[in-house]
């Protein structure tokens, strides 16, 4: 037992659980407080580590479990933002992204090199080395962009690809600079340099990702999952510094590499997102705050004037980058704010630059005093940069992603149906259900205003006690497993006398637009393929039906192979089912391949382009369903198989879908598939539609007049 007379109070604090339980306080209270003041959380943070750090109320010190965490919180802050990017966004931006890139490192080169040699007075390997630290920054206000749901936009991922070259090309000046002066700088110096970066790019690009979905295949345990993404963050962070790179670039390739396996809809994602933002990052910025050191501006002129003149270039230089970069590409006045307030801070790369450049000695003065490439004024005036930097980003940042989340509202264009989507997740088996869900997660055309729902029928004739309690269990393992993504799903359990007739009556009565079922357990060993319930839900209604039968988690997936019938385009639910499938592409960064024939895939390209859909999407004409098994040989073990179906008497119905049941028992038996019944139209008898069925290619001119009206009342 411990007296309180015999704990130590004295400053700085020593104890390891004060010391935890003031940081974790801090953590809760410094953004409450500030936010009162419309003040970003961010900058409450770095004030409160400026108040207990070495240079306040030396509460505590910058020890080494600070720098630990620190650095754990500033890789975590790369990661995510490699993690949370839109790839087919930043593919379509990667132009953008590098004369960005190039902009926000050279402009600050050249004024930066100007002004310390002109103006500072230093010679030009110091100036060009000071002028290092204003072209690299730091994602330090990603989080307030994430946190308002933004950092997908255009602005954010061309910001993120060119911090990744800018801070590359700063930290190779710093390898320059110091080579040249400790006699490094050869060709086999670059020759190394080069291929230790490439062999160190290659692993964690090729490498990461098959060892990843090995991984998730084989493990589902949330915990497992989490240690191991933390752990292969920290293994590229690794190889980058063992390449001769800084561990910022490991860390944000890390999470590139891993962006497919964890969908930001997954419980994993939230488990990243919630002890980065509670713990990591805010014990960084924390970190940050206890880095600066007021005294500096009562040490002489010479201190103000360096600091004055990093403070005013490390600005000026950004904003100009920024706004040359609206120029040349027409951006809005809000993304180059956003572009300029996220490039603006610098602590990462700038605290590495600067701490080299201290540390090297070029001799000796006639007092004894060492003389240094970057001096202390230098040091000084960095810290009060970054405190200044920090603060200028964390409010810009804050201002325009408010503007342009706003704006994204105000411009969204939903459409009817999709404000009335509503999903229905049918369950029967425990083992399914997870699928199921994450199924559901990402078809969700707007996660806000799509209801989902979660169906447990019981059936009267057998409602045993052991069928209620696995209804149960089901329903608990649906709600927990919404509860960890931070989804919500409306639990529905239902006594019929038959199952069938059970999810047909919720079908109706919530007028729910989406069924997800699972495919039936005895699917190739009984005649009826699809059980019966999903036979009679298909014939008692019309809404669009997703039969899935997964043989692995959708995060493990290569590609989307879809086989769409002939004649699809005229269907009621054409459209629906296709924003569905292209939503799975984009949630997940998962290709999607249509095969399809000619007119189906200029309606497809046509909603395309109109809606905006941003998935990688790619086609290929596909006319003799007759010819079904060549898919045997292109859809991969990897590959989810979306087969677009039809109910009989339908326009797209042909009778080479009824041997659809045969095809996928004997020759995709070991692929994850999904059949889609779309939806059709109930009211128009099937006798009415056999002319056209029969005879859509002859129609001419008619045929197109029949197709505009079905294009127009969807």
């Amino acid at each position: 037992m411990v007296l309180l007379t015999e704990l130590d109070f004295t400053l700085p604090l020593k104890n390891p659980v004060i010391i935890f339980s003031l940081m974790l306080f801090i953590i809760l209270f410094a953004p409450l407080l500030l936010n009162k003041l419309k003040i970003p959380h961010i900058i409450g943070l770095i004030v409160a580590g400026i108040i207990i750090g070495p240079y306040g109320f030396n509460l505590l010190l910058r020890d080494s479990s600070i720098v630990l965490f620190g650095t754990v919180g500033l890789l975590y802050i790369m990661f995510t933002a490699g993690l949370e990017i839109d790839l087919e966004e930043f593919k379509k931006n990667r132009l953008k992204s590098i004369v960005f890139g190039l902009y926000t490192f050279i402009i600050p080169m050249i004024l930066g090199t100007a002004a310390a040699y002109f103006l500072l007075d230093f010679d030009l390997p110091s100036s060009a080395l000071l002028a290092s630290m204003f072209a690299s920054h730091t994602l330090l206000a990603y989080p307030i962009a994430s946190r308002y749901g933004i950092n997908r936009t255009r602005a954010v991922t061309l910001t993120i690809g060119g911090t990744i070259i800018t801070d590359i090309l700063s930290l190779l000046v710093l390898a320059a600079i110091v080579g040249m002066y400790k006699g490094e700088i050869t060709s086999a110096f670059w020759l190394t340099l080069g291929i230790s970066s490439i062999i160190f790019a290659a692993i964690v690009i090729f490498v990461f990702p098959i060892i990843a979905r090995w991984f998730f295949k084989k493990f589902e345990d949330n915990v497992s999952q989490y240690i191991f993404v933390l752990a292969m963050v920290f293994l590229g962070s690794f190889l980058a510094e063992a390449a001769g790179l800084e561990a910022i670039i490991g860390a944000f390739l890390s999470g590139l590499a891993l962006n497919r396996f964890i969908p930001h809809t997954s419980p994993l994602m939230n488990r990243i997102d919630f002890v980065g933002n509670a713990l990591f990052i805010p014990f960084f910025l924390i970190g940050v705050g206890m880095l600066v050191d007021f005294s500096v501006l009562f040490k002489g002129i010479g201190a103000l004037k360096v600091a004055g003149v990093m403070i005013v270039m490390a600005v000026l230089t950004k904003f100009l980058s920024a706004w040359i970069t609206q120029k040349t590409f027409n951006l809005s006045v809000d993304e180059r704010q956003m572009i300029f307030g996220l490039s603006s801070a610098r602590v990462g790369a700038t605290l590495a630059v600067v701490l080299v450049g201290y540390n090297v000695i070029l001799g000796e003065t006639a007092s004894g005093d060492p003389i240094r490439l970057l001096n202390e004024d230098v040091l000084n005036g960095t810290i009060l940069m970054i405190l200044v930097t920090c603060t200028i980003s964390s409010f810009i940042v804050e201002k325009a992603s408010r503007k342009i989340a706003l704006q994204e509202n105000v411009n969204k264009d939903l459409k009817d149906e999709e404000l009335s989507d509503k999903i229905l997740i049918s369950l029967a088996y425990p083992d399914t259900v997870t699928n199921l869900v994450d199924l559901a997660f990402v078809l969700q055309p707007n996660k806000r205003k799509s209801p989902l729902y979660a169906l447990n029928v019981i059936d009267e004739n057998d409602a045993s006690e052991n069928n209620r309690a696995v209804g149960k269990r089901m329903m608990e393992k649906v709600t927990r497993h919404a509860a960890a993504t931070d989804n919500s799903i409306i639990p529905l359990t239902r006594f019929d006398l038959n199952i069938s007739n059970g999810i047909v009556y919720t079908i109706k009565e919530h007028d729910v637009t989406d069924v997800i079922i699972g495919l039936h357990h005895l699917a190739g060993e009984s005649e009826n393929f699809f059980g019966p319930t999903a036979v009679k839900i298909l014939e008692k209604t019309n809404v669009s039906i997703y039969i899935y039968k997964a043989l692995q988690p959708i995060n493990t997936l290569k590609r989307i192979i879809v086989a769409v019938p002939v004649n699809a385009e005229y269907e009621k639910g054409f459209l629906h089912w296709f924003n569905r499938i292209s939503n799975i592409a984009a949630e997940t960064g998962i290709p999607l391949i249509m095969y399809a024939s000619q007119p189906t895939i200029e309606l497809l390209n046509k909603d395309r382009s109109k809606t905006g859909h941003q998935s990688n999407t790619s086609f290929e004409v596909f006319n003799e369903w007759e010819e079904f098994l060549i898919f045997s040989r292109e859809v991969k073990q990897d590959d989810l198989f979306i087969i677009v179906s039809s109910r009989k008497g339908y326009l797209s119905y042909t009778n080479d879908l009824d041997r659809l049941p045969k095809y996928l028992v004997k020759y995709f038996s070991k692929n994850s598939y999904v059949i889609l019944y779309p939806e059709q139209i109930e009211e128009i008898p099937s006798r009415d539609l056999k002319p056209i069925e029969n005879n859509v290619k002859a129609l001419g001119k008619a045929g197109d007049y029949v197709r505009n009206i079905f294009t127009k009342s969807k």
